[in-house]
């Protein structure tokens, strides 16, 4: 028998891992002394060790790494699981390390420009639906995305052209899509698409989609690097209410996001004074 100092430099585990162990299941002592609570361990629980601090160095829970040992045929499977999760972890830290280097070496800035007037293709996003008090940002992205794809084809075989970048507005252009905007299920946007395109091609559009005059204005802006956020989101409106304006203001009636490969430009209107 192996005293648990003994096992614990034989295994470099320190003895209190290995109580640790204990009281999860996963590395029970051969003996437990019932009037001094001193544990043994036997020379075959080497192994088992080794095992565990195997799967532990993977980052796998202790859940897990306890079933992989009480169940071995489940271990592949697991293992597998594990391996898609830290792929996924991995990305999303990989983002988020690039989204913090682009912060910090050039901060957002809100900027003023003129958009002139242009026609511009409209359709209802669908969903997502809100979670109790979250959006889910990458789902109405992908939804965005999937609209404008398929947008871009029904503008396209009717022979008219993509003219500009797309963007998506809030879903509150009549009172029908102002009442579905406030519940879970939406729809909350809009995507808006610049088209050139004549009367007969605008014709030939399928139901659903509406050509629209989207009138030129003078707008702020400010783009943040990275997938859309709710701290994203509240960040831009933060900069653009607190831009200050000359006798006018930032209407977030009329605000829009476009959305490109490398992040997010929200945008709104300037409303009275020139604007």
């Amino acid at each position: 028998m192996l005293s648990i100092s003994d096992f614990s430099e034989m295994c470099h585990l320190s003895p209190q891992t290995l109580r640790f162990y204990h009281s999860e299941g996963l590395l029970v002592p051969a003996d437990v002394n019932q009037q001094t609570g001193y544990r043994s361990y036997t020379f075959d629980q080497v192994e088992q060790a080794m095992l565990i601090t195997v799967l532990r160095g993977t980052g796998m829970s202790v859940k897990h790494v306890r079933r992989a040992l009480h169940e071995p045929d489940t271990a592949a499977a697991l293992l597998q699981g594990h391996t898609e999760e830290v792929r996924h972890q991995r990305q999303v830290q990989d983002e988020a390390i690039r989204d913090a280097r682009e912060l910090f070496t050039a901060w957002p800035e809100v900027r003023l420009r003129h958009v002139p007037e242009m026609t511009v293709a409209s359709k209802r996003v669908a969903g997502p639906s809100a979670a109790h008090d979250q959006y889910e940002w990458a789902q109405a992205d992908a939804a965005f995305i999937a609209t404008v794809q398929e947008v871009v084809k029904s503008v396209g075989s009717c022979g008219a052209v993509v003219s500009g970048t797309p963007w998506r507005a809030p879903a509150i252009e009549t009172l029908e899509q102002k009442k579905q905007n406030l519940t879970a299920e939406g729809p909350h946007w809009l995507v808006k698409i610049p088209v050139t395109a004549d009367e007969e091609e605008a014709a030939a559009l399928p139901d659903g989609i509406e050509m629209q005059t989207f009138e030129a204005r003078d707008e702020l802006s400010i783009f943040i690097p990275g997938k859309s956020s709710m701290a994203k989101y509240g960040t831009a409106l933060s900069r653009l209410l607190t831009h200050p304006l000359d006798a006018a203001y930032a209407d977030l009636s009329r605000i829009r996001q476009l959305l490109h490969d490398d992040g997010v430009e929200t945008a709104v209107a300037i409303s009275g004074g020139d604007g």
